[in-house]
């Protein structure tokens, strides 16, 4: 059985690991990796068909404990313990939970002090005790107490006073005074661990095309040898095709993993296929998983020739390898009544709404079925890649975009080689 310290409006954790409120997605995840033989049985809950309409859930059902993401920022929200029997809890180091200790309304009041009266909601038939950043449901011992705190009862003052021996049946950590008004907050200082993450990534483009990317990055590091000097640190950083790879370097610092191609799969697309040569070189990618940007080096120049940019939806194969990139990427829209004009594609955009602005028919996707070996079956199916304006969308079946590939400027005398879509 977990015993875990609650501090309220922060985390829930203990002296080995801590979920922190405004963690990313991939460092819970991380935590319970690496402490899987301890945290068993844990589930992913999310909606397939409106991944955004709903919270990103990881569900520790061993232990009664849920972690709610944001869906859009994938930050942690809300800490919900739901079954108090399974886990042993503590604040300021003293247990008001365990197998011996009764969460009661009394050793709530006894462990955290006075606070405002607690609110009956009917349709719950719950008590809720609230704190700041913390919150308690109380059940009803029996049905026959129900009509007695009904809020139209002495003018609500029955709510006042929550049941004697009532126990606590849910606990919610989260940020600021309300539960249903809570919004994940920023990322804590203690979550960068000496990376770099991007704010937001912008496409810049030229006349034909994307040009480059310029990056507002976020990274928390300590003054010159004060190491409580620790804060936030924003600045802007632009990179662009033909960009040599020291450039880059000097730009971005270096990247979590260096990728080499080893095999074109979509070579059986290009125009003669068996007339290409093998080469004695690999193209390579450099990985930033914290910015959810992938650059591809061509292996002769050494010269940036592709970016793509990560969404990270739940129900992709590469799901929770990158953190999502917050991209926007202008599209340059044609109207028959005027010049053409410039909309702009977001993380959030789905593909329907970019086919209803470019107002022209798109050719056939290609359809990409990602798998880890010839004999492993991709459980999320396939995805489909649509080139437009030098740019490669590949879209899931729920018409959310999985990711986005932006090349450069194509060279004389050739055409978009579609052995350019995503690995």
């Amino acid at each position: 059985m977990l015993d875990l310290e609650v501090v309220p409006e922060r985390s829930l954790g203990n002296e080995q690991w801590e979920f922190t409120l405004g963690m990313p997605l991939a460092q819970a995840v991380a935590i319970l990796q690496k402490h899987c033989r301890i945290i068993k049985n844990v589930q992913v809950l999310y909606s397939e068909q409106s991944p955004l309409s709903h919270d990103l859930i990881l569900n520790l059902t061993q232990d009664g404990i849920k972690l709610l993401f944001d869906a859009f920022n994938q930050r942690l929200k809300v800490i919900e313990v739901y079954d108090l029997t399974k886990v042993k809890l503590k604040y300021c180091g003293v247990h008001f939970n365990s197998r011996a200790i009764a969460p009661t309304i009394e050793q709530i009041d006894q462990s955290f002090g006075a606070t405002h009266p607690g609110v009956y909601n009917s349709a719950e038939q719950l008590f809720h005790l609230n704190f700041r950043g913390l919150s308690f449901s109380f059940q009803l011992d029996s049905w026959t107490e129900t009509p007695k705190y009904e809020p139209n009862f002495a003018h609500g003052l029955a709510s006042l006073q929550i049941p004697h021996g009532a126990t606590v049946k849910r606990m919610y950590i989260y940020n600021g005074n309300s539960l249903q008004d809570t919004k994940a907050p920023m990322m804590p200082l203690s979550c960068f661990l000496g990376n770099v993450y991007a704010e937001n990534v912008d496409v810049l483009r030229d006349g034909t095309g994307p040009s480059g990317l310029r990056l507002r990055l976020l990274t928390a590091g300590c003054g010159p040898g004060v190491l409580a000097d620790a804060k936030m640190r924003v600045f802007e950083r632009c990179v662009y095709f033909g960009d040599s790879c020291q450039d880059v370097l000097s730009t971005l610092g270096s990247p979590h993993k260096v990728f080499y191609k080893s095999e074109d799969k979509m070579k059986i697309h290009s125009p003669s296929p068996h007339k290409q040569v093998p080469s004695k070189c690999n193209d390579y990618f450099f990985n930033y998983f914290t910015l959810g940007v992938d650059i591809l080096f061509d292996a002769n120049t050494h010269k940036v020739k592709k970016f793509v940019l990560h969404t990270n939806y739940p129900g992709h194969y590469n799901f929770n390898i990158y953190h999502r990139c917050e991209f926007k990427i202008p599209l340059a829209i044609k109207r028959e009544s005027a010049d053409s004009q410039t909309e702009t594609c977001t993380t959030y955009s789905k593909w329907d709404n970019i086919q209803d602005l470019l107002g022209h028919p798109v050719e056939k996707p290609v359809v990409l079925h990602r798998s880890s070996s010839p004999n492993n079956t991709n459980p999320f199916g396939s995805t489909f890649c649509f080139g437009l304006q030098r740019m490669i969308f590949e879209v899931m079946q729920n018409n959310h975009i999985a990711s986005v590939t932006l090349y450069g400027p194509a060279k004389p005398s050739s055409q978009l080689r579609t052995s350019d879509l995503p690995q």
